[in-house]
């Protein structure tokens, strides 16, 4: 059970309207590395995990990953509102307004719908762990390049939190991970199950 504070984790307050800008930032709200995949792998894996200490990782960071979908989304509409269609076309966003106008739609920045083929629930924790690790990464420096294109402080800040959020999702990953190695490492006390003859 979770409970929403109606309110951004980071204020998104962009006041410049930029369509070639939304078309790349909506990569992080429904691409391959973006927050819809991330918080839909991570809640889905923590039903596999052992420790605790795993399950309340993958629970905290899926559920700020949903934080995170809202922000990007923001960010997303923000930069298309006001918006003229001059500008939209120019920006190479014809095609998504014909289909979304305005609206926020989980697409990558080449424009491919978001999938869920694209995300991982092996069932195993120190698969599960590993690849959010990489995971995390592969955010992070999605988030870079998006630095690397904007010009815009109104655009610049919300991207450097968002960034320095998959830093510390990278960490905590890899606490989760060295907790369930030494978990699996440790000699465990079993009961084996009474053999079928025995229940006769």
């Amino acid at each position: 059970m979770w409970i929403y504070e109606k309110m951004l984790e980071y204020p998104v307050k962009i006041k410049n309207p930029n369509p070639k800008m939304a078309k790349i930032i909506i990569t992080q709200y429904g691409g391959p590395d973006g927050e819809l995949g991330a918080a839909l792998r991570y809640l889905s894996q923590r039903f596999s995990m052992i420790t605790p200490q795993a399950i309340g990782t993958l629970n905290d960071i899926g559920t700020e990953e949903l934080a995170h979908l809202e922000m990007v989304g923001a960010m997303v509409r923000q930069l298309l509102k006001g918006a003229s269609l001059e500008e939209i076309e120019k920006a190479g966003m014809s095609a998504y307004y014909a289909d979304h106008d305005r609206g926020v739609y989980p697409a990558s920045a080449s424009g491919v719908p978001f999938s869920a083929a694209g995300i991982q629930s092996k069932g195993d924790p120190i698969v599960d762990l590993t690849e959010n690790l990489a995971a995390e990464q592969k955010a992070r420096a999605t988030y870079e390049y998006l630095i690397n294109m904007a010009d815009d402080p109104d655009v610049i800040e919300p991207l450097k939190f968002l960034r320095e959020r998959e830093v510390v999702h990278f960490q905590r990953f890899g606490e989760a991970l060295r907790i369930v190695q030494d978990y699996l490492q440790e000699p465990h006390l079993f009961i084996m199950p009474k053999p079928d003859f025995l229940n006769k």
